[in-house]
């Protein structure tokens, strides 16, 4: 086979290949057009005609509805950042250590820590029990740390740590041991800045989980205290309030117009999705090498 057979075969396939590949985005994408699309439209158009791929009545009545008390939105999303923040530095620094030990091969015990972690993903004591060990012995009601402790360790991220820390060579902790540095300095100058994309990835992950919880915040906030409520659960309280507003105006006679719950529903994700599609393209090219390096060792 010719050098020029080969390099058209390859020509040819990397034009199907970035044809398919960019039809699947445009379809991953239609979702997010739709959703900013009617998130401008009139609720009665959306109500009588359904979602549409064009704006057909431009309205910001959806907008005015969630940002009708912009200093709670901006409290919300103050609250919502700080958690995602601090939350995402503390899990990655506790994952990243527990993946770093549990893949030292000189720790003797690493195969028994190894399933005592695996198990928790298999059993758990139930909600009932958790929410009286957050809420009677560790005190989390009403308490920001609330939204950051319970999700604090995953230990599906530790095991990508653990994998990723396997495929790095023993023998550069050996080489640093011999010089006179200990665990922590290993740890955080030798693995940590090598750990790039590991690092992307899982961080990544946790912080889309802390800016997307809701749940924490139902458990440990109480309505007194709104301040400490997250984004996603701000939302969902002026969801259902405007939900049951409509079935007020129903029930009333009045016009489905009244509350526009279909256009809210859409300036909703639109607010809360932003700043998340925003952070994604900055980790996007570490995503797949740090899920695949160290998957599989021989």
């Amino acid at each position: 086979m010719s050098i020029r057979k080969i390099e058209y075969d390859k020509l040819v396939f990397y034009i199907i290949g970035y044809i398919l590949l960019g039809g699947f985005a445009l379809v991953c994408l239609i979702p997010f057009y739709i959703t900013i699309v009617n998130s401008f439209m009139d609720e009665g158009t959306i109500v009588r005609e359904g979602y549409n791929i064009w704006i057909s009545k431009f309205s910001l009545t959806g907008y005015g509805m969630v940002l009708k008390n912009p200093q709670a939105i901006l409290q919300s999303y103050g609250i919502t950042a700080f958690v995602t923040v601090v939350g995402t530095a503390c899990s990655l620094l506790l994952v990243t250590m527990t993946g770093f030990i549990l893949s030292r091969r000189d720790f003797y015990y690493r195969n028994a820590m190894s399933f005592f972690f695996f198990f928790t993903t298999l059993f758990n004591g139930g909600l009932v029990p958790y929410y009286l060990l957050c809420t009677r012995t560790l005190h989390f009601t009403n308490k920001v740390y609330a939204l950051i402790i319970p999700s604090l360790f995953s230990v599906w991220n530790m095991i990508i740590a653990k994998n990723y820390f396997k495929s790095i060579p023993f023998e550069m902790i050996e080489s640093a041991k011999i010089d006179g540095a200990n665990d922590f300095t290993v740890y955080f100058k030798i693995m940590l800045p090598i750990s790039t994309p590991l690092l992307a990835t899982i961080g990544l992950f946790t912080a889309l989980g802390y800016w997307n919880d809701w749940y924490n915040c139902m458990l440990f906030i109480n309505n007194r205290h709104q301040e400490l409520f997250t984004l996603q659960y701000y939302l969902q309280s002026m969801l259902n309030s405007a939900q049951a507003l409509q079935q007020v105006a129903a029930k009333s006679g009045l016009s489905f117009n009244t509350v526009p719950l279909e256009s809210m529903k859409m300036a909703m994700t639109v607010i809360a999705t932003g700043p998340a599609l925003i952070a994604y393209p900055f980790v996007q090219k570490y995503f797949v090498k740090g899920l695949t390096v160290g998957a599989v060792k021989g």
